[in-house]
């Protein structure tokens, strides 16, 4: 059975298993790599470490959300194409976003780099962390072109209906990523640098893991010289749709930046090395849901190009309900084995550990229901819904969890820091849930359109 065929007519939970499992299994290993950073650096340089890392996370997740707007708007479209068997419309859109995943991270670079010291102590940077920050950030952005093509033109690969090369990419970059942060901190004692060369040396071996697939006529869509020349509605398309998450991700930059300066105003360099350790694990918990909806989204945009909405449907109620399970393990996961988790990190600081552990009780209470936000967001990204889905992926951070944390601390302090997320987390979840029971009728009055027109042909 050809890809195309798969999509239209193999059973959903199947279908959704082989195409979610690489993703999810390539973003845990990539979870992984970036909790066994902070654990070296953690063990290799300290809590001034962890805390530089912490604030260098704006700019990082600032330089993620550009090959997010590129790289999602563009699989979007690229399935939506392939459903609608316009392979060379594909092509066009995969040209014109790698140009893009070259251009856009390597303007934003050589911004950064040439006001580095006045964007970290802007983003929380105390005296005693900007060097350490200094020192990591100006490394990361040299290899922020590297990381741009790993990331987006992976989601191309997952696009076309192969799972399996998108998760190969994934590995083989935190692998490398993993080695040479063992070598680089404890053997030759570069510290925060060495970090940071282990960062970007992962992601150059992902990106030429990724050209060598389209390069070399392994792929379905092709990458041509015609299509690399910018054609602006093909980019209007692309960021329409990708717009969203990468409205999510500035948010999510400029959230970071609030938080650190108003948990160094409230708990000092302690608490950003707190907050920088929860992220962390977080991000164990995260990354498979995020993989899942990786997983969907292709499937989702495919059938509801060839306008089978009763798959559509499916697909959404599956992953949800494996989203809620993968959430609901991690949330049980912390409960049960708090302090464990947080001295891998902390090398026997007893004050970083205790501070942690109970701040995480706290800040991940919602957890269990998160993975519902998460893939309902992302089906309205895959079906080209670019307004809905913008709405719901700023909802946690910019209508919610922005304002709770200027006002929450005022009254609580630290505590009123850890306390903003679960509250943000129930009123995204709760708008969440009003969007997607509009769109699931509108979705079942459309199937009922489609079966009367057919019953008429």
């Amino acid at each position: 059975m050809d890809r195309s065929a798969r999509m239209r007519a193999q059973n959903i939970g199947g279908l959704l298993w082989s195409f979610s499992l690489p993703a999810i299994i390539g973003m845990l290993v990539n979870s992984l790599y970036n909790v066994v950073d902070r654990i070296f650096v953690g063990r290799g340089v300290g809590s001034l470490g962890i805390a530089a890392t912490t604030v260098s996370f704006p700019i990082m997740i600032l330089l993620m959300g550009v090959s997010i707007l590129i790289g999602v708007g563009a699989t979007a479209l690229i399935s939506i194409r392939l459903g609608e068997q316009d392979n060379e419309g594909a092509e066009k859109v995969a040209g014109n976003a790698m140009t893009m995943l070259v251009l856009l991270p390597a303007t934003l670079a050589v911004i950064v780099l040439f006001s580095i010291e006045p964007v970290l102590t802007a983003f929380g940077a105390s005296s005693e962390v900007l060097p350490y920050a200094r020192d990591y950030l100006q490394i990361i952005m040299l290899g922020a072109v590297f990381g741009s093509i790993g990331m987006g033109m992976n989601n191309f690969i997952r696009a076309e209906s192969n799972p399996h090369m998108a998760m190969y990419t994934q590995i083989l970059g935190a692998i490398v990523n993993i080695i040479l942060n063992y070598f680089y901190i404890f053997v030759f004692k570069w510290g925060m640098k060495g970090a940071a060369f282990a960062t970007i040396t992962g992601q150059f071996v992902a990106a030429v893991w990724v050209l060598g697939y389209f390069f070399t006529g392994r792929s379905l869509v092709k990458l041509r010289l015609k299509n690399l020349k910018p054609s602006w509605p093909v980019l209007a398309s692309i960021m329409a749709i990708g717009f969203a998450p990468f409205g999510m991700q500035i948010a999510s930059s400029a959230q970071q930046l609030i938080l650190n300066r108003t948990l160094t105003f409230y708990g000092g360099d302690m608490a950003l090395s707190a907050v920088g350790i929860m992220m962390s694990l977080g991000t164990l918990f995260f990354m498979p849901i995020l993989g899942l909806s990786q997983g969907a989204q292709p499937i989702v945009g495919f059938n509801y190009g060839a306008r089978q909405y009763d798959r559509v449907k499916e697909t959404w109620k599956k992953a949800v309900f494996a989203a809620s399970c993968i959430a609901l393990a991690g949330y049980l996961v912390i409960h049960i084995w708090p302090t464990q988790l947080v001295e891998l990190f902390s090398d026997g600081d007893t004050e970083l550990t205790a501070m942690t552990v109970d701040a995480m009780m706290t800040f991940f209470a919602m957890l269990p229901v998160i993975g519902f936000q998460i893939i309902s967001s992302t089906y309205f990204q895959a079906v080209g819904k670019a307004a809905q889905s913008a709405v719901l992926s700023l909802s946690r951070q910019v209508l919610m969890f922005i304002p709770l944390l200027l006002i929450l601390p005022r009254f609580w302090g630290i505590e009123g820091v850890w306390r903003t997320a679960p509250i943000a987390d129930f009123l995204a979840v709760s708008l969440t849930a009003v969007f997607i029971c509009i769109e699931m009728k509108h979705l079942g009055e459309q199937n009922a359109n489609k079966k009367r027109s057919e019953g008429h042909a």
